[in-house]
């Protein structure tokens, strides 16, 4: 007899992230588990932990287990019934213990519809990531999940000596506030194309800042695994962490799908920056096998030799992107992005930051092409602009807007 048994009472191994991605994108496909993990009498796993693991990596709560010996036929239970979306836990009071809960209880960011992209056929939602509480942006997921995992790995934040990152800016600043949360300290590396006020800010917060000669923050990366090796320190590389995709498969993906669900949208596109590619390889991974090819998953990088704070071009390297289906990528140029900050600013009365900008040009420019042409398109948000005054400041003095 199949029994649901909670999936934090099963020592679970961990399987390779392939066949991570192979077996959740069957789940999210088939929408059910169709067979069950095989335990003995002490409840031991002797038998497709595999799908222990994926479960609970997707988040869920429980898991279908039969004894050793056992006969059954296949049990075809739904994700649902596994508690699949119940880590999507909101606090309604928006009462929190602590800033950590405040993170990913205040879950999910909003969707707000934006009037100027939208039209009598087409709407346009904007997913607010600054409303996240670190850095004010999408990057506290990453950063809180990957500090997490690394956390327990360890066997206690006792164990967690120092936090040495490569940064452009938002995940910098989250992993900062963290590390103030758990009491060690942090060595930020940024580029130099990264704004100078931001080193202000992570002096503010107790953070070292070291600057790079570097353009960009993937050229950084070797010398500082040798700096956290060297020191004992602990480099979570958000650039190669498979908690980065995670996080967003788990948490960001299921929350729009539940919001779209609630507000009874007709989801037509996903539109997301290219940084890391994290989030928008998961929003991919989720939403084209849960829901089919009709949603098309659409991607934004600067064009080539301009440079907009967050994003980056694909072939400067990036891990997660290739392993999914995206089915356009749009090159924008940072006046064109701020074009749209602008934009969003005097028509929708939000000033959003310059990846943003990029999106929503993005945006405007599948409709143009008929890309998109009806229903309800998402555009993620990484952050907010005030953070990017020192660049704004700059375009708007050399630029008539």
């Amino acid at each position: 007899m199949v029994k649901l048994v909670r999936l934090d009472s099963l020592k679970c191994g961990e399987v390779g992230f392939e066949v991570f991605l192979s077996m959740s994108a069957e789940l999210l496909r088939s929408g059910y588990v169709s067979s069950a993990i095989v335990v003995d009498e002490s409840g031991k796993i002797v038998n497709n932990g595999e799908l222990c693991d994926v479960l609970r990596r997707l988040g869920c709560v429980k898991a279908p287990v039969i004894s050793q010996g056992e006969i059954t036929r296949h049990p075809n239970i739904t994700l649902e019934e596994l508690g699949f979306y119940e880590d999507i836990n909101p606090e309604p009071m928006r009462v929190f213990k602590d800033t950590v809960e405040l993170l990913y209880r205040n879950w999910p960011t909003p969707l707000a519809r934006l009037s100027h992209l939208s039209t009598k056929s087409l709407s346009v939602w904007g997913k607010l990531e600054w409303y996240n509480p670190y850095s004010c942006s999408i990057k506290d997921r990453i950063a809180w999940y990957m500090l997490r995992d690394a956390v327990s790995r360890l066997g206690g934040v006792e164990r967690l000596r120092a936090i040495y990152e490569a940064t452009s800016t938002n995940t910098g600043l989250a992993l900062a506030a963290l590390s103030n949360v758990a009491g060690v300290k942090a060595r930020l590396y940024l580029p130099s194309t990264a704004q100078q006020c931001v080193d202000y800010i992570f002096r503010l917060m107790g953070a070292e800042v070291v600057r790079g000669r570097a353009s960009i923050t993937v050229e950084m990366i070797d010398d500082v695994k040798k700096d956290a090796l060297r020191d004992g320190a602990l480099n979570l590389n958000q650039f190669e962490n498979d908690r980065n995709f995670e996080v967003h498969l788990r948490y960001t993906a299921k929350e729009l799908d539940l919001q779209v669900r609630s507000a009874g949208l007709r989801l037509a596109a996903i539109v997301g920056g290219l940084g890391t590619s994290g989030h928008l390889s998961a929003l991919s991974h989720y939403f084209k096998n849960r829901y089919g090819d009709h949603v098309k998953i659409i991607g934004v990088q600067p064009a080539r030799g301009e440079v907009i704070p967050g994003i980056r071009r694909v072939e400067s390297g990036m891990k997660w992107v290739h392993l999914v289906k995206i089915d356009k990528i749009y090159e924008v140029t940072l006046k064109e992005a701020l074009e749209e900050v602008i934009n969003t600013a005097r028509k929708d009365g939000i000033l959003v930051g310059l990846s943003s900008g990029a999106v929503l040009r993005a945006v405007s420019n599948a409709v143009e092409e008929e890309v998109v042409s009806e229903g309800d398109v998402v555009a993620v948000l990484p952050d907010h602009g005030l953070k990017y005054i020192e660049i704004i400041e700059k375009c708007v003095e050399y630029q008539d807007f």
